[in-house]
């Protein structure tokens, strides 16, 4: 009966979670929900980085009625001095009886010393309730924490016959409005979104999030290895930072006219295309977490050769617009041998109004070929 209490109220801590998720940069979304005598009395999200964390909010709301609680909480109780004092000092504080967490923090400066110290206090704790759909909430900040590398989250929106534009490069709208909103929900939850150059002059988009609520803008990247693009495109509009990334032979002049327009140039390798591993080492060391992927065909093959990508989510629209010319979603040169092929693990399929989803993760093996990339 325990468990089935326990699963159940990590539930909807773990739905305070995802509800925040995308607001706490590179900082877990994480939820908590205070019970006592089978009484909810304190609710809790992080809500910002910097800010309190969810079991900060639930004791305070739980107020008096802390003492003698279970406490539960998506992800392991800080137990150091970051930009907040530690949770579990505050749980033990609070005289609380038990803690039940869904997964062990895998930051080393954590990594299993708050349920220590919690279990030195007295304080009984259950760890690994749902753990498998806490890993899933925080899939940009484990491995952030762990490799120092943003998560890639490649989407894209593509008929039945895989093209994400017909042969005149039309692609305004592939999928409904249903799915497009689910799109903005995407940026509202990555730190950052990556195009390519042909995407910015083709589209000349936004890049922004534009939802039925107010969302987070996400910092705007464009690949430019030559620093092409023309200053009167709309992702130099200031409604974000724009940074782009380019090759170290592009020109001072070139650089210069584009600063003019307020975006940040990120020079990634000598060659003459940018260096797409150091890319994302250096998104990493100006703490970007998270990358949604928007790219053309060129900019996603070349992501996932290189073994760059972490999730796919391919949004299919139930239209058929044949290959002569058509701008396909992966452009590059694939393996030989169909046994050779990227192949996704844990696939998933979820629909949005006509169009659907189908969202999984390439396994570790990359497929062979030869690259494009603007």
């Amino acid at each position: 009966m325990e468990l089935l209490n326990d699963e159940f109220y990590m539930r909807l801590a773990l739905e305070l979670a995802e509800g925040a998720a995308g607001q706490t940069g590179i900082n877990p979304a994480v939820g908590c929900v205070v019970v006592k005598r089978g009484r909810i009395v304190g609710l809790g999200a992080h809500l910002r980085r910097g800010e309190a964390h969810a079991e900060v909010h639930a004791l305070n709301m739980a107020g008096s009625e802390a003492a003698g609680s279970t406490v539960y909480v998506t992800l392991e109780p800080c137990s150091h001095h970051g930009r907040t004092p530690p949770c579990s000092d505050r749980l033990i504080a609070e005289n609380v009886k038990r803690v039940v967490v869904a997964m062990s923090d895998p930051n080393p400066l954590v990594a299993g010393t708050g349920l220590k110290k919690l279990r030195e206090h007295g304080i009984e704790t259950t760890v690994g309730v749902l753990e498998e759909r806490a890993k899933a909430v925080n899939e940009p900040f484990l491995k952030y924490i762990t490799a120092g590398l943003p998560f890639v989250t490649l989407k894209t929106a593509l008929t039945l016959d895989g093209r994400i534009a017909t042969h005149t490069g039309h692609s305004r709208w592939v999928t409904g409005p249903e799915a497009r909103e689910a799109v903005h929900t995407l940026r509202h939850r990555h730190q950052a979104i990556m195009v390519g150059k042909e995407t910015a002059l083709q589209d000349d988009p936004e890049l922004t999030t534009r939802l039925s609520v107010p969302g987070l803008n996400p910092v705007r990247i464009v690949v430019d290895s030559f620093l092409q693009l023309p200053e009167e495109l709309r992702i130099f509009n200031g409604e974000a930072p724009t940074w782009i990334l380019a090759s170290e032979q592009a020109s001072a002049e070139a650089e210069e006219r584009l600063r003019k327009t307020g975006a940040e140039i990120i020079r990634c390798g000598k060659r003459k295309r940018v260096d797409l591993k150091a890319a994302m080492k250096e998104l990493g060391k100006r703490e970007i977490g998270s990358v949604l992927l928007e790219g053309g065909g060129a900019l996603n093959g070349a992501m996932l050769q290189a073994g760059l990508v972490d999730k796919v989510m391919l949004f299919y629209a139930g239209k058929i617009v044949g290959s002569h010319g058509a701008v396909s979603a992966f452009d590059f040169l694939g393996p030989k041998r169909m046994s050779d092929a990227i192949r996704l693990s844990r696939i998933s399929i979820e629909r949005y109004g006509d169009d659907w989803c189908v969202a999984g993760y390439p396994e570790p093996a990359a497929a062979g070929g030869e690259e494009r990339r603007e």
